[in-house]
């Protein structure tokens, strides 16, 4: 479960400010000013200093680095592989997706065309869809640095 205070401070530029950190892993002042077309650094620094207090980011030499990976609400559906945020779902629909493949290449060779095959086939690839949509739904519904 998450800290409450940190869920209710993680919000608007701030987050966008923290998602910025998350996806660049060392961010300065002017660069967070410039790629979120914040008005001026000032504003940049609050929020990395906000960030700072909550415990999410540690400064050194001018540069902020991300110490402490917090899932708010928007963020739970996201995982971080390397630089990268994404959807949990994909990794589901890429299974199923390989999953269907192999049943279509490699089974119906084995087998034939048994009905039960088929069935299992059309499950999977409904599930395939299924996951593919709803990461692609996670993916614009997610804040965007």
């Amino acid at each position: 479960m998450g800290n409450p205070i940190v869920d209710a401070q993680l919000k608007g530029n701030t987050l966008r400010v923290y998602i910025y950190a998350l996806k660049n892993r060392k961010v300065g002042v002017r660069e967070v000013q410039r790629a979120l077309h914040l008005s001026n650094p000032s504003l940049a620094q609050y929020h990395l200093n906000k960030l700072k207090e909550l415990g999410l980011l540690k400064e050194e030499m001018g540069d902020y680095q991300v110490v402490n990976e917090v899932k708010v609400d928007v963020m739970k559906d996201f995982l971080r592989v390397g630089t990268l945020l994404v959807p949990r779902f994909i990794f589901y629909a890429v299974f199923f997706s390989v999953f269907d493949a192999y049943l279509t290449a490699v089974s119906y060779q084995l087998y034939g065309y048994v009905p039960v095959l088929i069935w299992f086939t059309g499950v999977t690839v409904l599930a395939a869809a299924i996951f593919w949509y709803e990461a692609q739904r996670a993916w614009r519904s997610a804040p965007s640095p």
